[in-house]
């Protein structure tokens, strides 16, 4: 494989948090197996969803670069989706929640470059590339419908998660591996499947990452187009599975029109789902998205939304009503009667930002320990301090270089010698530095001149509470790689024969037909393969023409397959059907 061929520059701008997912997509190890799986999946839904799918899937599919025979290299989708304004990167397998949203808000598509393996070739819980490129890359050929992809990455890279989402996140991404792994046994399947159900089945409130990823489902994953009465197939979980793009149409699947309540509806991963929404166009998605956008503590900070951050035990950031923004794990606040905010804490290395850029000097390296700080209006005092024009402090005697002693109207009290203060650009103070000081509440102290420089966050309150960092730059690595991997284990000598006659058949349908070296492929076949049926299949077709003999005597070993592999039966006529 040439990896000279351009690639794409979105990718050149993403921050090393992002990177750390990315790996190389090692083309040449895609077996001929995996390339007739491809073939055969992606034959199956262009003859099927050419009547079902949305009309931007077809269309897509020539815009994106995506092949009906071969699987697609990132280096050749990266040529042409540069010319609609996207990029895509291999991954291994699912990743945080919060970095594919991420990626999605760069404007490029997460592809696990895996392949299912030909027993789940009608669908895995696991991403592969034929979910990824088959079912998301051909719709963001959609200009509507990809800025909604972009917007809806925005937003959910945002939206906050809570222990129990990292919980299910690693244990979907375990049960996928497994699944997909061909050593695995069906005891560790079953032990992480009944580990998936037991997670999905406690009954713990939704954290705005588990509503947001519910929206994400029911649309991009699963989401249907149209009317109730005609929809038609867009989300990528459906365009790339064989046997739901189908089941879906049925009447067995109950449609309902697409709304904001779709965020409280949970699914199953490892089952079809009993109902989809249905978006009457692309545009209706962003209302949806951007009204439960207005219910996340990203728009309305507050008590709610720094408890949201406590819960996650994640990196998050809070900003204060004078864009001061505070990014670290928060571990507690002190509330008033109201629920007003009146003082936080962060423990660990801690970076204060504004308008997403980390103040000069005042990144984790300078706040290893954590960081508080009380907000709140001054006792006594009608104006804010952010308020305060010069003549206001020295009024209030905020004077660099003296002593000063505050109340807030909580009953905070901050006494120490004021050192400076730094300003946003509108000159209005966003933090006061104090040397030699302690800070009080009630008969607690929050902070002792032992401490050293004592940082006061100016704002009366919190308007906004979302995950990660202000500036990604401030933390090296906003999201934990996890430690669970795709395996890989060395073939069989079995499967390695397999392989090299499907490679065969593969030459024999890229050159002239040879009747021959057919036959001497059906022969070593059915000595030594006799259950296989997609090797068959390719081989029927190519027969088809040149040979009646050679093509009925496959025909015949297909159907007694039928028979003793039930289970596939229909993937066996479905592929005769194609044939015709």
């Amino acid at each position: 494989m040439d990896k000279s061929i351009e690639t794409n520059p979105l990718i050149d701008r993403l921050p090393p948090h992002l990177k750390q997912f990315i790996k190389p997509q090692h083309y040449d190890d895609y077996s001929p197996i995996n390339q007739a799986v491809w073939r055969y999946v992606m034959r199956k839904n262009v003859s099927y969803l050419s009547k079902v799918a949305h009309h931007s899937y077809l269309n897509g599919l020539d815009t994106t670069g995506i092949s009906i025979d071969t699987i697609p290299s990132m280096y050749g989708m990266n040529r042409i989706l540069k010319n609609i304004g996207w990029a895509a990167v291999s991954v291994d397998g699912f990743i945080p929640p919060n970095a594919f949203m991420e990626f999605q808000a760069y404007k490029i598509l997460v592809i696990a470059s895996e392949i299912r393996q030909l027993e789940n070739i009608e669908y895995t819980p696991a991403p592969d590339i034929i979910h990824e490129a088959a079912g998301h890359a051909p719709i963001i050929a959609n200009p509507d419908y990809a800025e909604y992809l972009r917007r809806f990455g925005e937003v959910g890279a945002k939206a906050i998660l809570s222990s129990h989402d990292n919980d299910m996140y690693e244990a979907v991404r375990k049960l996928s591996i497994l699944k997909e792994a061909p050593n695995s046994s069906q005891e560790d399947i079953d032990n992480a499947e009944t580990h998936v159900n037991d997670l999905q089945n406690k009954k713990v409130p939704l954290s705005e990452m588990a509503k947001i990823r519910n929206l994400h489902w029911w649309t991009v994953e699963y989401g249907l187009i149209g009317t109730v009465e005609n929809p038609k197939i867009y989300g990528a979980g459906l365009l790339s599975s064989i046997g739901e793009s189908k089941w879906c149409m049925t009447n067995e699947v109950e449609k309902k029109r697409y709304s904001i309540d779709a965020a409280e509806v949970e699914f199953d991963i490892t089952k079809p789902q009993p109902q989809l929404y249905v978006t009457p166009d692309f545009a209706y998605l962003m209302e949806v998205l951007e009204e439960f956008a207005g219910t996340m503590a990203l728009r309305k900070g507050g008590f709610r939304g720094l408890q949201k951050l406590i819960d996650s035990k994640k990196v998050g950031s809070i900003e204060l009503n004078t864009g001061l923004q505070i990014s670290g794990v928060f571990t507690n606040m002190i509330t008033d009667e109201d629920n007003n905010v009146v003082f936080f804490k962060t423990e660990g290395p801690t970076a204060l930002a504004n308008r997403e850029k980390e103040l000069i000097g005042h990144g984790k390296d300078a706040n290893p320990n954590g960081f508080s700080s009380p907000i709140g209006k001054l006792k006594g005092i009608s104006l804010a301090i952010e308020d305060m024009q010069p003549r206001d402090l020295k009024a209030y005697n905020f004077y660099d270089g003296k002593r000063i002693a505050i109340e807030y109207e909580s009953g905070i009290t901050i006494e120490g010698l004021n050192v400076t203060g730094i300003r946003n650009v509108y000159g209005k103070l966003i933090l006061i530095e104090f040397e030699d000081c302690t800070v009080n509440y009630k008969n607690d102290v929050l902070f002792s001149p032992e401490q050293g420089t004592f940082k006061l966050a100016v704002g009366s309150s919190i308007s906004s509470a979302f995950a990660g960092a202000a500036d990604y730059r401030s933390f090296d690595n906003l999201y934990h790689v996890s430690e669970t991997e795709t395996q890989q284990l060395p073939k069989t000598e079995h499967k390695i024969e397999l392989e090299s006659l499907y490679k065969s058949t593969q030459e024999l349908r890229r050159s002239s037909y040879n009747t021959d070296s057919a036959k001497q492929i059906v022969t070593l076949l059915d000595k030594n393969h006799p259950t296989d049926w997609l090797l068959r299949l390719e081989l029927y077709e190519l027969s088809k023409n040149h040979d009646k003999t050679l093509s009925t005597s496959i025909l015949n070993q297909l159907n007694a397959i039928k028979t003793q592999r039930p289970k596939i039966e229909h993937l066996i006529t479905d592929g005769l059907e194609l044939i015709k």
